[in-house]
């Protein structure tokens, strides 16, 4: 069977350090452009500055990785859906979730694969985590997830725009793997945003959850974490106490610790494909539903000014 001929769109540090790597070592897939009104591209790869242009002059394609801001995704993502391509949505999926689900729609009348990509969900630790939970009554959840803009976001001023999401970019990640590994849904029942003066999107966040069954869940989010960061969440249940550290990729269960090899990228192109070959879509927006309910209740406190 011939490769999924795939263009990257948005060649920014997530492009280069995860989407061109993954589709390296994947077979099914053969980049054949990328598009970035800026960066020069990858050697030996056709470069275009926008993706009207490689559609309209550039060789054929049968799918996009989108990896632009939010903001200006829904856009890129009808064109290539306008012409039967297949797109692959970094998170969050969009600026808004009225645009998500347009795509889906948009999508399913072009007979393509829309697929929302929440990495984290693919971290070692993340499917043995919520086999272990699927049959434990849930008794407390905590989730920590504190880092440095300055060092993974360094200058990139769209984050801190509206729909960038702030601190929330991370979060979302958090947010995916606890709907993911959680047997039950769970809600937002308080938010405290703490934004700096001078930001349109929060730096740190400290919020509270409950699911259906009444569980208790925190979220501590903050950007402004120096030295060791912190990707933590710990389930205590009526069988011991569950934790996934570094992300998710690292596992620790009552009966022990289990390391695995990052899988993250690896397996959203695996599924990726695999979606593509049997033409159907999978776009989860529960992540992104609770950071949006987090902007709609939340509490806005003022903070110091930020700067890179």
């Amino acid at each position: 069977m011939d490769p999924i001929r795939i263009a990257v769109v948005g060649m920014g540090k997530i492009a280069r350090d995860q989407h061109l790597p993954s589709i390296a070592r994947n077979a099914d897939f053969a980049l054949v452009a990328s598009v970035s009104p800026r960066d020069p591209g990858v050697e030996d790869i056709a470069n275009f500055k926008s993706l009207e242009t490689l559609l309209a002059d550039g060789p054929a394609i049968d799918a996009i990785a989108l990896c632009t801001p939010p903001q200006v995704r829904y856009e890129l993502a009808a064109m290539a859906l306008d012409k039967g391509v297949h797109v692959f949505l970094e998170k969050p999926p969009g600026a808004t979730l009225a645009e998500v689900d347009a795509l889906e729609a948009h999508a399913a009348g072009a007979g393509a694969t829309v697929f929302a990509g929440w990495h984290s969900r693919f971290a070692a630790g993340v499917a043995p985590a919520k086999a272990w939970l699927a049959d434990r009554r849930i008794e407390r959840v905590s989730i920590v997830w504190r880092e440095d803009v300055r060092v993974w976001h360094p200058g990139q001023a769209w984050i801190w725009e509206p729909g960038g999401l702030g601190v929330f970019d991370p979060g979302i990640n958090a947010l995916s793997i606890a709907t993911e590994i959680l047997p039950q849904p769970f809600f937002l029942t308080s938010a405290t945003l703490s934004t700096p003066a001078n930001r349109a999107a929060p730096i740190a966040a400290d919020l509270t959850f409950r699911s259906n069954a009444g569980t208790p869940i925190s979220m501590d989010l903050d950007w402004r974490q120096t030295g060791p960061q912190s990707w933590d969440i710990v389930v205590e249940t009526d069988a011991g106490t569950l934790s996934l550290a570094k992300g998710g990729a690292v596992l620790t269960l009552p009966s022990g610790t289990v390391h695995n090899d990052d899988e993250e990228y690896p397996g959203l192109y695996a599924r990726f494909a695999s979606l593509i070959r049997d033409r159907r879509s999978e776009v989860d927006t529960t992540p992104f539903t609770l950071v949006a309910d987090a902007f709609l209740r939340g509490t806005r406190q003022s903070v110091e000014a930020f700067d890179d």
